[in-house]
């Protein structure tokens, strides 16, 4: 069978350059290279599709579409995908994402920093050995953003898990330097599989663009939600009260245990009360959490007792986490798994020092997420969801 899929795909090729010349070579590229994929997938998997093997690692899980700039011109391949505990990403394809992610960003951070486009053309040429005039240049960040705007608004499903953040960053809007909110959504799906789900860059105030934000995600089918965590953002609690309601919440257990520190009276106790918080977070299940914060803070209500009465009030909100799976707890009891992506957006973004308007600002960051939402797509589960 495998045999003579490979013969019909050669084939394939082969009749369709014979019936077009030279025009077809684009096409019998993409043929050739589809079926390299697939060859490749099925190597990594141990597996021909539907072959019952001792040695399989995980599972064919269709294709997806990816258009690649080549030589030969914009061809759209399909790209297999695997499910389970196994990592795929086809060779044939990996030099050439590198190099298009490299040009996106190239892209995205000149043009936001006002260089001209004929000096971007210079530059691109020194750098990737791509001759290309400063038109095709203006023409390539005009479908950066189109590409961009695509990716920004697609159609979202079933999400399991959503973990959301904010991040600054300074803009000048009207002469004067104001900071601006980039919100960020990452979603898991069944399978443990993670996603950006979206970003934006507004200066509205915190809650209304949260409210906007989270409501742009159900707008693009997002849905069937039992979790959402994130640190206690300025005006986002009253957001997922109004978008999400009856959806847990899970408080940032990291940032909780930061923000206790503002109530400690006295910095040698600080490592104690760290240690303290640490100890209901690391407890077996909800019950003995519970019980452990109740002996924490009748343990400081003589000594600090505006910490115990903190504690008391805002900790069972980071509680909510013991509801699930215990192989799920770790990585979902903080938003710390946001903190690639934030170190990613801090890198780029501390170049540019002053974005000179919200637009730019959100173009950079969605050109780096997107490339960043693909590796994950198409790496290892985030999530172990056979518990």
């Amino acid at each position: 069978m495998t045999h003579r899929n490979e013969n019909t795909d050669l084939n394939s090729a082969a009749q369709h350059l014979a019936d077009t010349g030279l025009d077809g070579l684009p096409e019998a590229f993409r043929i050739l290279i589809d079926h390299a994929m697939k060859l490749e997938r099925a190597k990594v998997l141990q597996a021909q599709p539907h072959e019952r093997t001792a040695t399989r690692q995980g599972y064919a899980n269709g294709f997806k579409p990816k258009t690649v700039a080549t030589r030969l011109g914009d061809i759209c391949f399909s790209v297999p995908q695997v499910r389970g505990d196994v990592s795929f990403y086809p060779s044939a394809l990996e030099k050439g994402l590198r190099s298009e992610r490299a040009l996106k960003l190239a892209i995205a951070e000149m043009y936001i920093q006002g260089v001209s486009t004929r000096k971007v053309a210079a530059v691109l040429e020194q750098l990737c050995g791509l001759d290309i005039s400063s038109t095709q240049v203006s023409r390539a960040t005009a479908d950066l953003d189109l590409e961009l705007d695509k990716w920004r608004n697609r159609q979202l499903g079933s999400f399991l898990y959503l973990i959301v953040d904010a991040r600054y960053e300074k803009v000048r809007m009207d002469g004067v330097v104001r900071s601006c909110a980039v919100l960020i959504a990452v979603g898991i799906d069944a399978q443990g599989k993670r996603s950006v789900l979206g970003v934006s860059a507004k200066l509205s105030e915190a809650e209304i663009h949260w409210r906007e934000f989270l409501a742009s995600l159900q707008s693009r089918g997002l849905h069937g939600l039992r979790l959402i965590v994130s640190d206690d953002h300025a005006g986002l609690r009253a957001a997922l009260t109004t978008r999400f309601a009856g959806v847990p919440w899970q408080r940032c257990q990291f940032h909780l245990q930061q923000n206790a520190m503002a109530f400690v009276p006295k910095i040698h106790m600080r490592e104690e009360v760290a240690n303290d918080l640490r100890s209901v977070f690391n407890a077996t299940d909800l019950l003995a959490a519970q019980h452990q914060l109740k002996t924490i803070a009748a343990k400081y209500k003589e000594s600090a007792p505006n910490l115990a009465d903190w504690l008391e009030s805002n900790v069972p909100e980071s509680l909510t986490v013991f509801a699930l799976p215990e192989p799920q707890r770790k990585k979902l009891r903080t938003s710390n798994s946001l903190e690639r992506l934030n170190k990613e957006i801090k890198r780029r973004t501390r170049v540019a020092t002053l974005f000179p308007n919200e637009k730019s600002l959100e173009r950079l960051v969605s050109a780096l997420l997107s490339e960043v939402s693909d590796e994950w797509e198409s790496s290892n589960s985030f999530l172990n969801m056979k518990n």
